[in-house]
């Protein structure tokens, strides 16, 4: 038995021998039902000579058709349809010789048609049943036999996405998952079976089940689930202390094919409040395809993540920009390695150096810009205000301008739900900075209405998983056994995924004209807290029990909830469903021009409560909270 339990192929010579003595005895079983058991006539008619024969000829055919190189305790649907080619070709075969015996072959060597039919269909059955029952022996000694400590498992999914799960788990000798039911939502399915396992509708028996067999996982094996029924089953899973695994995409698949090391855990990415968002744009090539763009802030979450998947459209080159110097160099070692194809240049270099940034723009000449580099910390540019100004409004003032000069055709700018209603000066710098782009915009199309650089602004929040998110921290403090930090136990925010962001702002970037400031549906916000405990329950751990989870209270500029459009601000439709265009009155260019320019004497001076009040001026909806700043709006 430990030797069938070390065995994890059978070796083909064996498999050979196996089925010629299948061949073999089923054709001296087909003369005996032939003969009904008459071992005399048996005997006149050759039986041995003509099993024989049937064996020699079945060999024969197996070389051509190679039924035995299948590995049989993988058996499946394509070996069974190999063996019933051998089995058919030979038939026909030993037909064909048979109505032509006379001629040229001794007729005792010849099994008859009626014994033909009979080993035929012995051997075909035979050969199928012996390798299921060889593949169920490995199945049994992998759960049975083996002293390895299994966990037992249940799949949700019934259908084509389960099965496949299942087969991967059951042909994986290191897999310690033994499968003990099916759930599913399909009412068609439920008291069926698969392979033995019981199909059970919805998650009605999953507590009972889990205590019955103490069930301490559940995979996840459907291919279209919507995120609000993943979050139910993923909830009552965390309830029973149950662990969630789910089976990727079919793109994701090794070769195409499943295994059981690709069925992954839960990741808090799965439980956003709302469908992920895929676009698929042909314009966006169209836009792209030959053309020199610039994206600054390239180092970082957003702007690596918009590098790469600028690279898909062909640029004639991309142009990776930014201060960050180990952070630049990890990401150009990154696109030799995965996207050698995309022509790319790396510029070490900061947003707010006038001088560097006329440099790069008359040298590289960029026709679209994506400007993703900014402060977006709340807490440290609330520490730091002439950081935040310098960076978020003067350096985009100083590209935008430059953009104009080189003649650039779009200029896309990545802003943030921080910028409307601030309360923060992270916030309100970035809302500054929209409405410079905006004005200027709006400056252009009066006096160059013919060609001009078309600036567009795209609005989202919080990215999981992004530099700054609180995700990262979430995850460091739950690996270091706690305690999770949270602000306010009724905080909340909207997120989204990286590559969903990045998606958007391309498709901004194809849509825009000029002038808006695109809004992205966020779905439902998600409350900080509720996010925190899932986290510590993913990971197998229990709050207040094995992690801790402490208030901390609100930061400085910090705000309960956020928004995605100020209190006078409405929203256009545009041709899909998740971008809407803010509807924002823009600001006079001269005036915006002239209270920026500002900022650059109050910089020097180094006053931060004069940088913060005059921001205040230029952003009136700007209101302080829990910052020593508020002072300022009691003044007014």
């Amino acid at each position: 038995m430990s030797f069938l339990s070390r065995l994890k192929i059978l070796p083909r010579w064996i498999i050979v021998v196996l089925d010629s003595f299948i061949l073999f005895q089923c054709c001296l079983f087909g003369y005996l039902v032939r003969f009904n058991f008459d071992l005399t006539a048996v005997s006149n008619y050759s039986a041995f000579a003509g099993s024989l024969t049937f064996m020699l000829g079945g060999l024969l055919v197996m070389q051509n058709t190679k039924s035995y190189e299948g590995i049989v305790r993988h058996t499946g649907f394509r070996d069974a349809a190999n063996i019933s080619k051998t089995i058919v070709i030979n038939f026909v075969i030993f037909l064909f010789l048979n109505f032509f015996h006379g001629n040229f072959l001794n007729e005792k060597f010849l099994p008859p048609s009626s014994v033909l039919v009979i080993a035929s269909l012995a051997a075909l059955i035979s050969l199928i049943f012996y390798r299921l029952l060889v593949k169920e022996i490995f199945v049994y000694l992998r759960n049975g036999v083996s002293e390895k400590k299994l966990r037992n498992v249940i799949i949700f999914g019934a259908g084509e996405a389960g099965i496949i799960a299942q087969e991967a788990i059951n042909r994986d000798s290191k897999s310690l998952l033994n499968i003990v039911a099916f759930f599913d939502d399909d009412p068609k399915k439920e008291g069926k079976n698969i392979d033995g396992k019981r199909i059970f509708k919805g998650l009605d028996q999953l507590e009972r089940l889990s205590n019955e067999f103490n069930i301490k996982d559940l995979i996840i094996a459907v291919r279209y689930l919507s995120v609000s029924r993943k979050n139910q089953i993923i909830d009552e899973c965390l309830r029973l202390n149950v662990s969630v695994s789910i089976v990727p995409p079919v793109d994701q698949w090794i070769n195409g094919g499943l295994t059981a090391g690709e069925i992954r855990e839960i990741k808090i990415e799965d439980l956003l409040s709302r469908d992920q968002i895929v676009l698929d744009n042909p314009r966006i090539e169209e836009e792209l395809r030959g053309k020199v763009v610039l994206v600054t802030g390239a180092a970082g979450s957003i702007g690596s993540e918009l590098c790469r998947q600028i690279s898909y459209y062909h640029p004639k080159m991309l142009v990776l920009l930014d201060l960050a110097e180990s952070p630049l160099y990890d990401i150009e070692q990154e696109f030799k390695q995965t996207y050698p194809a995309c022509p790319i240049k790396i510029i070490l270099g900061d947003v707010r150096n006038k001088r560097k940034m006329k440099e790069v723009f008359r040298d590289i000449k960029p026709q679209v810009v994506f400007h993703a580099a900014a402060y977006k910390h709340v807490p440290m540019m609330e520490n730091y205000p002439e950081e935040a100004i310098h960076a978020n409004v003067i350096g985009t003032k100083i590209l935008a301008d430059l953009a104009v000069l080189a003649k650039v055709e779009k200029f896309v700018f990545v802003s943030t739900d921080k910028a409307v209603n601030p309360t923060n000066v992270m916030g309100a710098s970035k809302r500054a900075a929209e409405m410079y782009v905006q004005a200027l915009n709006e400056f252009l199309e009066k006096n160059h209405a013919i060609t001009h650089t078309k600036f567009i602004t795209t609005r989202f929040g919080n990215v999981l998983g992004s530099n700054g998110s609180v995700i990262p921290l979430f995850k460091k403090q739950n690996e270091q056994g706690g305690p999770i930090t949270v602000t306010h136990p009724d905080i909340t925010r909207y997120f989204m995924t990286i590559p969903e962001a990045c998606q958007l702002v391309l498709e901004a970037g194809v849509m825009g004209e000029g002038g808006e400031i695109y809004v992205f549906d966020m779905g439902e916000p998600v409350k900080i807290l509720d996010l925190a405990k899932k986290m510590i329950q993913l990971s197998g751990k229990k709050v207040d029990q094995d992690i801790k989870i402490i208030f901390t209270g609100l930061r400085e500029g910090e705000k309960l909830f956020e928004e995605l459009l100020n209190d006078f601000e409405t929203v256009k439709i545009t041709h899909h469903p998740k971008i809407k265009i803010a509807q924002v009155l823009p600001s006079s260019f001269k005036k915006i021009d002239g209270q920026i320019e500002l900022f650059q004497e109050l910089i020097t001076k180094n006053n931060e409560t004069d940088i913060v009040r005059h921001l205040k001026v230029l952003v009136p909806e700007f209101i302080s909270n829990s910052s020593r700043f508020e002072v300022l709006d009691r003044m007014n």
